[in-house]
């Protein structure tokens, strides 16, 4: 139960983070994306760390009980939040487990920081330069993520998401979920509570405003240009939600192609692009098997409709 859980803090490239752990064993580090917060890694602490793993969860930096400083938000940089995290609690290496934007930070880390990344787990998150392609290529993943041009105005889409309670936070929830029984009410107000916090909503922004501006300068240029040449080495287990709305699955497939390791992929059916927490114990098991498999099984990604295209 959460009451167990162990709540810390840690200082990680010049940032306080907060981080939720328990267990004791080879490192887990789950990272989330949004709009949520470490919580959401809640059941799958609990199962990892009844199975001999230490299981920790950090807040991005901008989200829950870590900092909000007005800036760092791009993907380098906050791939060092993480890695400095791995190091400041005395691990010299773990398994990054990462969800929606934290799965592009997990790529990223195990692209730039390759010596602390053991095995690689991205959930609904395709490799930064296949989601590129994606957007540029397929229409419905260009629309699917149209709210992310919303986003790059000044200060209107931060007062939008935290009207009413954060009512748009509980409307991301229910559109991008595949399941009709998930978010719950009070689930839904768990995550919505996090955004009213100050500062929150603009710090959790600030990353798809750094993703989509810096297109065309010099450090989105050098950082897409670090993930083309810097083939991931750990071991890979992609998941996907078999209903996610928001990245659409076929935009994933192609990812393997920046992986030097071996490389699995798993749909998980009747989720969306929340399968840790539609469909926590299909997600558990997967996960869990394949952090205790030695070597770890991989597999070629199934067709799906669509195609992957070239990556």
């Amino acid at each position: 139960m959460t009451d167990s859980f162990e709540h810390r803090e840690v200082h990680a490239n010049g940032t306080r983070l907060h981080v939720v752990e328990a267990g004791r064993g080879p490192m887990v580090l789950l990272v989330h994306g949004f709009p949520l917060y470490w919580w959401t890694w809640r059941k799958t602490i609990e199962h990892l760390a009844d199975n001999g793993f230490r299981a920790v969860a950090v807040d991005l930096r901008g989200y829950g009980g870590s900092d909000h400083p007005p800036r760092g938000y791009d993907a380098p940089n906050l791939a060092s939040d993480l890695a400095g995290v791995v190091r400041s609690l005395g691990e010299p290496g773990a398994a990054i487990v990462g969800h929606g934007t934290g799965g592009l930070l997990a790529w990223t880390t195990a692209a730039l920081f390759p010596q602390v990344v053991h095995r690689l787990v991205v959930v609904d998150a395709p490799h930064p330069v296949r989601m590129r392609y994606s957007l540029l290529h397929d229409r419905a993943q260009l629309a699917a993520l149209k709210y992310v041009i919303g986003f790059q105005r000044p200060w209107l889409p931060e007062r939008q998401l935290c009207a009413s309670d954060a009512v748009w936070v509980d409307r991301f929830l229910r559109q991008w979920s595949g399941s009709p029984a998930w978010p719950t009410t009070e689930v839904s107000d768990r995550f919505r509570q996090e955004f009213l916090v100050k500062n929150t909503a603009h710090c959790a922004l600030e990353f798809d405003r750094w993703a989509v501006r810096s297109i065309p300068r010099p450090d989105g240029r050098r950082y897409m240009k670090a993930m083309q040449l810097s083939p991931v080495t750990a071991p890979v287990l992609q998941l996907h939600g078999a209903g996610d709305r928001n990245i659409l699955p076929r935009s994933a497939l192609g990812s393997e192609k920046f992986v030097a390791a071996p490389y699995a992929w798993r749909l998980i059916g009747g989720a969306g692009h929340f399968p840790q927490e539609e469909k926590p114990d299909a997600f558990n098991e997967i996960l869990l098997a394949w952090l205790l498999s030695t070597p770890p099984w991989s597999d070629e990604p199934r067709a799906l409709s669509g195609g992957a295209g070239p990556g």
